[in-house]
């Protein structure tokens, strides 16, 4: 491409709604352009630079049998009506009506459509495995778009389905991908890391995240440094226990507590620390209100909460709460209410002696509680946060708490969708089964984004030959000597001739001007013809990962290119 032809609106400050870098430098670049919060053209050098990125993911895809297809966007609601999901996706879910007022929905994912094909289409076990890939834009109506491509409303996904007659043949599926996804991120040039995670409104029997580290990152997850366990907070657990000690118990008494509803209010005026408190949080799930104990020091996680309530899962309102109990939130708590509204409890409250909580009467709390004896709450699980510092569950190190962006999410979704969608084949006994499906997806945008999070200076991004929409850029100096845009011509054809992809900055601006904006771009390579080094026979080359300059003689850079372009694949190059 001869810049000097090219549409690559570069921008010398940054924008006053960029915050995060990859954002900064999507813009600044000239890859992205918003048309409207959450939505954004992709400008030529941007939609080149995905492309590459599609062509790793096609061919990983490919490796593993994946075949591709091509699903609408647009879809009737009554198909997702079928799983329950044309609800439970709730505002983020687009819908509309065409001219014949049917009412329709744009996709945010493919579970269903894949379900409907398979069931008209799949007859039997033999016909199985199947892998099912594709490229597709998805609609979320995101409440909050920020951070670039990190978090839109539209968006291209790589997303696959894995279809299997039993749980043995899903899990080489789920293998299946989980090689290919390590693939795809190394030949991305990403220091990814894997951890466990929440399934989520997709459902299924377990789910990994592949992430990478990096302070504009929205998920927070638990790191072990000494063992391989990491997990996202969402499900993270540590191996830290509830202290037990040999204290006299304190009778149970209920105390006037006036206008103190929150934990630091009560604590400050009984006296008391707050990781001596129970605190008693309701929410409505699937089958009605449900009271959440936790200690007062904690925090509730509600992603661990989600699969024990319910798709419905959310905080109960003040009236709800006032009508069932008798009190105002912030004097609730478990005593008295057995039988009455289910309790769980967080794990680390067991046996948990002398402490304080709700009297389920405004402006009163009681102290004393000892659980398991004043109290025997319905179920025990692990609901809380982990935070860090806390021992690890695999190997009892510290854990570390990290910001990262997630890069792929990968599920075993079992049978959920095709038990509601009576998807089945016959199995080996001639039996009708159900389908077991996986779900699989990667985020073009956020992979391009996560990449410049990954590898960018003050200057600008730093691509590798993988992602860059043109590995190597001539920088040519502007001279009266005709030999210089001879020699720069030459160059661009030959590079191209032997198959690399190049761009010729053959622009009437100053060489300031250039330098920077081949920094900015992030060119792999820069070769600078300029008249002082022609006339000594030589070029300047710049790699730009660690801004190494050298001056060479002409025929011998093209070696020195290969062996850096070599280079920068091994680092890519997957084991």
């Amino acid at each position: 491409m001869r810049l000097s032809k090219a549409f690559l609106p570069t921008l010398k400050e940054v924008p006053s709604d960029a915050v995060v870098t990859s954002h900064k430098l999507m813009l600044r670049a000239g890859l992205i352009r918003p048309l409207m919060a959450g939505v954004y053209n992709y400008l030529p050098f941007g939609q080149k630079a995905a492309l590459k990125a599609i062509q790793i993911v096609r061919e990983e895809m490919d490796r593993i049998g994946g075949q591709e297809v091509f699903l609408p966007m647009l879809n009737p609601v009554e198909i997702w009506q079928e799983t329950g999901r044309a609800s439970d996706f709730g505002s983020e879910m687009f819908h509309l009506r065409d001219r014949k007022d049917r009412e329709l929905v744009l996709a945010p994912t493919h579970e269903e459509i894949i379900c409907s094909i398979a069931r008209n289409e799949v007859r039997s076990y033999k016909e199985l495995p199947q892998i099912w890939y594709q490229f597709q834009s998805k609609f979320r109506d995101e409440p909050r778009p920020r951070s670039g491509e990190l978090r839109t409303r539209q968006f291209i996904m790589k997303d696959s389905y894995s279809l299997d007659s039993d749980s043995e043949g899903l899990d080489k599926s789920y293998d299946l991908h989980d090689e290919a996804y390590r693939r795809i991120f190394k030949r991305c040039g990403l220091d990814y890391f894997v951890v466990g995670a929440s399934s989520g409104l997709m459902g299924g029997s377990g789910s990994e995240e592949f992430m990478i580290a990096s302070d504009a990152g929205e998920d927070t997850c638990a790191v072990c440094d000494s063992c391989d366990y990491a997990a996202n907070l969402e499900v993270a657990s540590s191996a830290l226990k509830e202290e037990t000690t040999d204290e006299k118990v304190i009778p149970f008494e209920k105390v006037p507590t006036p206008g103190k509803r929150t934990v630091e209010e009560v604590s400050q005026f009984l006296g008391l620390t707050p990781d001596r408190f129970i605190k008693s949080l309701v929410f409505v799930g699937d089958d009605g209100l449900v009271m959440v104990l936790i200690r007062g020091d904690e925090e509730v996680n509600e992603s661990k909460l989600l699969p024990l309530l319910g798709a419905s899962m959310r905080p109960a309102e003040a009236d709800e709460v006032l009508k069932l109990i008798g009190a105002e939130i912030g004097y609730l708590g478990p005593v008295g209410l057995e039988g009455k509204i289910r309790i769980i409890a967080d794990n680390r409250l067991k046996d948990a002696k002398n402490r304080a909580t709700g009297a389920n009467e405004n402006d009163h709390h009681v102290i004393g509680v000892q659980v398991g004896e004043t109290f025997k709450p319905d179920e025990w699980a692990d609901i809380r946060t982990v935070k860090e510092g806390e021992p690890c569950s695999n190997c009892g190190e510290p854990l570390n708490v990290v910001q990262a962006i997630e890069l792929g999410h990968i599920f075993k979704l079992g049978t959920k969708y095709s038990k509601a969608m009576k998807a089945t084949v016959l199995d080996k006994d001639g039996k009708d089964v159900p389908l077991v499906m996986g779900s699989y997806g990667i985020g073009i945008g956020r992979l391009l984004a996560a990449a410049i999070e990954n590898q960018a200076d003050n200057n600008g991004i730093i691509w590798s030959v993988a992602l860059a929409p043109y590995e190597v850029v001539i920088v040519q100096l502007k001279s009266k000597n005709p030999e210089v845009g001879d020699t720069a011509d030459k160059w661009y054809e030959n590079l191209k001739e032997k198959g690399w992809s190049v761009a010729l900055d053959d622009r009437d601006v100053r060489p300031g001007f250039k330098f920077k904006d081949a920094d900015l771009l992030g060119y792999p390579f820069q070769i600078v013809v300029s008249e002082r080094n022609l006339t000594e026979g030589n070029l300047e080359l710049k790699r730009r990962r660690d801004g190494l300059k050298i001056v060479i003689p002409e025929e011998e850079a093209f070696e020195q290119l290969l062996k850096w372009r070599e280079e920068d694949i091994a680092l890519t190059t997957p084991d």
